[in-house]
């Protein structure tokens, strides 16, 4: 029990560290807010944002190791007979019927997606985020699947969520509404997947 309430203060905390940044950020822009300022604004020290969030543009894009999380539950907790391409089908599905921020269909992924364009160190780390994922399916798969073949499906597959996240900040970027891409986003989810599955052959 004791490490049970540990463990939910300290996700408690990092959840506090990080909302305060990215309210500084969004006001402000990332560039322009230093961890100092983050950390003093969350009443916690530098070093305590550091021990959470050993890189700043973590403090933002703090959801990649919930999404790694994720990624491994649904990987190795599929059903029997169920292949890698429709349980991370199924996980996608399920994340936009809770209209979850890895979705992005929320209304305010557009002011998070701002933040991140104007940002060049974001959108590094948002290209290092997408190669880690595509690192972790290929640890994953390779458990059960050739070496060749893990690859190329965890890198299909990291393709394929990126794209389908993408696609949906592009288009509220571009000023479409928010609900309107939470209406079309199923059909990009199926299509996506339905080209990793059946191949570029599809296509036309």
């Amino acid at each position: 029990m004791r490490m049970g309430l540990r463990e939910q203060k300290k996700q408690a905390t990092r959840r506090h560290i990080s909302d305060v940044a990215s309210m500084l950020f969004l006001r402000r822009g990332f560039d322009n807010v230093t961890v100092a300022e983050v950390a003093e604004a969350a009443g916690v020290s530098k070093m305590t944002v550091f021990n959470y969030f050993p890189r700043k543009e973590d403090l933002f894009l703090d959801r990649h190791a919930d999404r790694l999380r994720d990624l491994e539950q649904v990987i190795r907790a599929r059903p029997e007979g169920e292949s890698p391409v429709a349980a991370l089908r199924r996980y996608q599905h399920e994340l936009l019927a809770q209209r979850h921020p890895l979705s992005a269909t929320v209304p305010g992924v557009v002011h998070f997606a701002r933040v991140v364009e104007a940002s060049p160190a974001l959108r590094g780390r948002v290209l290092e985020q997408s190669r880690e994922i595509a690192e972790t399916l290929n640890t994953l798969l390779a458990e059960e699947f050739a070496p060749l073949d893990a690859e190329l499906m965890a890198n299909l597959l990291a393709a394929a969520l990126e794209t389908i996240y993408r696609h949906a900040t592009n288009r509220m970027l571009a000023g479409a509404d928010p609900d309107e891409v939470y209406r079309d986003q199923p059909a990009v989810v199926d299509r996506a997947f339905d080209l990793v599955e059946r191949g570029l052959g599809t296509v036309g």
